[in-house]
């Protein structure tokens, strides 16, 4: 049997992703978000979510790119521009990295911060299906233990499995983006930590996928390597990772990379074509909560 749980990322960032990913969850295909706590279109996101009974809603934690939820002097080891009133964490997840390596990132504090955002969502009453973290930092072993620790204190059972296992490596490294051959590379190296990574999910009693596909052509995904994704899928469950989005002004504005490949992604996701393709694969389209 093949589950897939089709999963859209980013949800809050900007009232076109959010508009997206409805639009992509009312098409059949996407059945899974989740949602940036400290976004500023988390409001209407969180109403969407409350309107969709169907789309498992989780929390994208954000360590990287992004504002935090807690004080700076509360997590200054997460900070890239620590001065007050401004404060962001790193611009991406190689900063985060290069720190962590030096042990320069706190524990205590990663926790504090995953469990703030968490909270600031079931809060607003969410029940939370799941939990991942924004460019899939919890790949670092300083972060996904103080991830899967706030996950279990508020309760939430699932999250995302960050490797994505060779066979969908190796159904798209013929594109032929620089991009892709550097992500795949990145990817095959950190799968060094699975293992270590699927005994902490099982020691927190938490449960997650067979691995997540689509990570190494972030940002390229089309028709045809979503074939060879699909093509290629062996049984077990999977998720595969999507940023469907308008391309819009709010987008223009955002710290994100991915801007026209956002709503290419969005009619990938909002066509029959996949649907069928799913069918024709007997592909089993689930949400974290059949897990």
């Amino acid at each position: 049997m093949v589950r897939l749980i089709v999963n859209a990322d980013d949800f809050g960032m900007t009232p076109g992703i959010n508009r997206a990913i409805a639009e992509a969850h009312r098409a059949g295909v996407v059945t899974s978000a989740t949602l940036m706590a400290n976004e500023p279109a988390v409001d209407e996101a969180i109403m969407i979510a409350a309107q969709s009974p169907s789309l498992g809603t989780g929390c994208h934690i954000v360590l990287v790119d992004g504002a935090p939820v807690s004080q700076p002097d509360a997590i200054q080891s997460l900070l890239g521009s620590p001065q007050k009133g401004n404060a962001r964490c790193r611009p991406g997840i190689a900063h985060l990295a290069i720190a962590a390596v030096s042990r320069n990132i706190q524990n205590a504090e990663v926790h504090g911060e995953a469990s703030a955002q968490l909270q600031r969502l079931q809060s607003r009453g969410l029940s939370l299906s799941h939990v991942d973290c924004h460019m899939h930092s919890h790949i670092l072993p300083v972060v996904w233990g103080a991830v899967l620790r706030a996950a279990r204190e508020h309760d939430v059972r699932a999250v995302r499995n960050p490797f994505e296992p060779a066979w969908a490596v190796a159904a798209t490294h013929k594109s032929s983006s620089p991009r892709s051959w550097n992500r795949s590379l990145q990817v095959t190296a950190l799968r060094f930590f699975r293992s270590r990574f699927l005994d902490a999910v099982k020691n927190n009693r938490m449960k997650t996928t067979d691995g997540t596909i689509g990570i190494a052509v972030t940002g390229l995904l089309d028709r045809d390597l979503l074939t060879r994704l699909i093509d290629k899928m062996p049984s077990g469950t999977w998720e595969l990772v999507t940023h469907p989005g308008y391309n819009d002004q709010d987008l223009s504005q955002a710290s994100t990379e991915l801007k026209q490949s956002r709503a290419l992604e969005l009619d990938l996701l909002t066509s029959n074509e996949t649907l069928e393709l799913f069918h024709k694969r007997n592909v089993e389209l689930i949400s974290y909560r059949d897990l």
